[in-house]
């Protein structure tokens, strides 16, 4: 698996699914508590319509946290030096190794949950790097808007592994439960108050007009939910200036789109929206 060393000398483990002749090469950013290897799934779907797929595990995740902490997985979740701010900085540096690498060739950044929140903190500084954004598992980045509790309060009656949160597909939570790098989001207690509260926020004015952006959840989605979503994209329409935003809602569906019971539709609208949207930005 290739690697790459931050700014504070973490190596970060990333993964690279390719086609040859790409129509655009999206990057993947995941979640808390998980790993890239969550979404070869994904990554095949994206391959089979064309496009490359590259994710790395975030600091203190997967192969990347088993590294950091030399292989300790009660230390998974912990960010290492820099905190947020480093894990952040890393995601953009990977959105900048794969630039170089691919000259125009357009990048899509495709931030699920966690990695949506910081996939919008990066658009903030730094739209330039991309010509379309993907935010799954999203919220309105404000208190009232984004749930920082118990993300599987609301679903503790439909099973009793504590991840029905998911996905109504009861195959998900217990293949979360048996994967030894997977664990509960629990944000606050993995990162501390100042990182956390570091995730609040709201999108920037005046970003670039001409990046599409796409949001994509379930209205039984806990971090956000359907309120939460369509204030953020009404933020990325008026505040940012960004003509084209879309949202994508499916009834009935719960925080991960992409491991839903509905998710050949979910994957046939981002394939569609992906064909008509992306482009490179001149």
């Amino acid at each position: 698996m290739p690697t790459f060393t931050d700014a504070q000398g973490v190596e970060i483990t990333y993964y690279e699914w390719l086609v040859p002749g790409p129509r655009a090469i999206v990057q993947i950013a995941h979640g808390v508590g998980e790993h890239a290897g969550r979404y070869v799934h994904v990554a095949r779907a994206l391959n089979d319509a064309g496009y490359s797929v590259v994710a790395d595990d975030h600091r203190g995740h997967g192969q990347t946290g088993l590294a950091q902490w030399d292989g300790d997985v009660s230390k998974l979740g912990r960010l290492g030096p820099g905190g947020l701010r480093a894990t952040i900085a890393a995601v953009r540096q990977l959105s900048e190794l794969i630039r170089s690498a691919n000259p125009g060739v357009p990048l899509v950044l495709l931030g699920h949950s966690w990695g949506s929140l910081m996939g919008q903190i990066i658009l903030n500084s730094h739209a330039e790097l991309y010509d379309a954004a993907v935010l799954t598992g999203t919220a309105y980045r404000a208190f009232g808007s984004m749930n920082g509790g118990d993300l599987n309060k609301r679903h503790k009656t439909l099973g009793t592994t504590g991840a029905e949160w998911l996905s109504r597909d009861p195959e998900v939570a217990a293949a979360f439960l048996a994967d030894p790098l997977t664990f509960p989001a629990d944000i606050p207690r993995l990162f501390g108050i100042a990182d956390t509260l570091r995730l609040l926020g709201r999108p920037a004015r005046d970003l670039p007009s001409d990046l599409p952006i796409l949001v994509m959840i379930g209205d039984d989605d806990s971090v956000g939910g359907r309120k939460s979503v369509e204030r953020l994209v009404r933020a990325y329409r008026e505040r940012s200036g960004i003509a084209h935003v879309s949202a994508r809602i499916y009834p009935d569906a719960r925080h991960e789109v992409f491991n839903e019971t509905n998710k050949e539709e979910v994957f046939a609208d981002l394939v569609a929206w992906l064909d008509e949207n992306v482009r490179a930005r001149v």
